[in-house]
């Protein structure tokens, strides 16, 4: 069998994993096998933390919705049934959006759940 020299292929590895952990801390930034190691977790982090971010979201609009309903009066458990029921097909991120920055349409919104609800 011949002699394989890795050579130029070890200096191009070498240079993509120490490219990769650019702005790591201490020997992560430096050490290739610790740079390697750091690649593989922060792969796995950014991995896990992209499925989180869906949950994240959907729990700021709710605590803005919630907010922004309190000032007009109803609590945001009481707010999604009548949604429900008024038929109105609006999502919490779009409702949230609405609140923070046009209240005005949010209270029409309420008008009209409320108003379903009386009908009811």
């Amino acid at each position: 069998m011949t002699r394989v020299k890795k050579g130029i292929n070890a200096l191009k590895t070498r240079k993509n994993i120490l490219r990769k952990v650019k702005g790591f801390r201490y020997g992560r930034s430096t050490k290739e096998r610790q740079a390697n190691e750091a690649i593989v977790h922060a792969g796995t982090y950014a991995f896990e933390h992209r499925k989180d971010r869906k949950g994240d979201f959907r729990r700021l609009w709710n605590v803005r919705l919630s907010a922004a309903l309190k000032e007009n009066g109803i609590s945001y458990s009481k707010f999604i049934p009548l949604l429900k029921k008024a038929n109105i097909l609006l999502d919490r991120k779009i409702l949230a959006e609405i609140a923070l920055k046009q209240p005005d349409i949010l209270k029409k919104i309420l008008e009209t759940v409320s108003q379903s609800k009386a009908q009811k």
